[in-house]
């Protein structure tokens, strides 16, 4: 998958369901209205569609706009609350929910301080 190539990218996903026939010019206005940010920031922006079986991912790749479209054939994401919010999920979550899996169990391995030899 093209994500992430870079390393650690923020991604931002929106809490109500968005009307699955938009396209890359629907979703990158929903990001200016919904997100509040510019949706050729590099960020990951997640749409889900009201029965959560599907998920639109709309990212711009410094060469153009993609999205992506994934439809689960068993199952539901893990979407988080109906709410007219936007939240903040790490790398490791997105991979997860693309997956199908339950984003919400996957934590961060707190880093450690290293010991000072001295």
């Amino acid at each position: 998958m093209i994500l992430g190539q870079g390393g650690p990218v923020k991604v931002f996903v929106a809490t109500r369901p968005v009307d699955f026939r938009k396209g890359i010019d629907g979703l990158a206005l929903a990001v200016q209205e919904m997100f509040g940010l510019d949706p050729f920031c590099g960020a990951v922006f997640v749409f889900r569609a009201k029965r959560a079986d599907r998920i639109k991912l709309l990212v711009w790749d410094e060469t153009g706009m993609v999205l992506v479209h994934k439809r689960l054939e068993d199952g539901k994401f893990v979407c988080p609350q109906v709410r007219d919010s936007v939240m903040r999920i790490s790398s490791a979550q997105m991979a997860a929910l693309f997956e199908g899996l339950d984003w919400r169990l996957v934590r961060p391995e707190r880093a450690r301080r290293p010991l000072i030899a001295g």
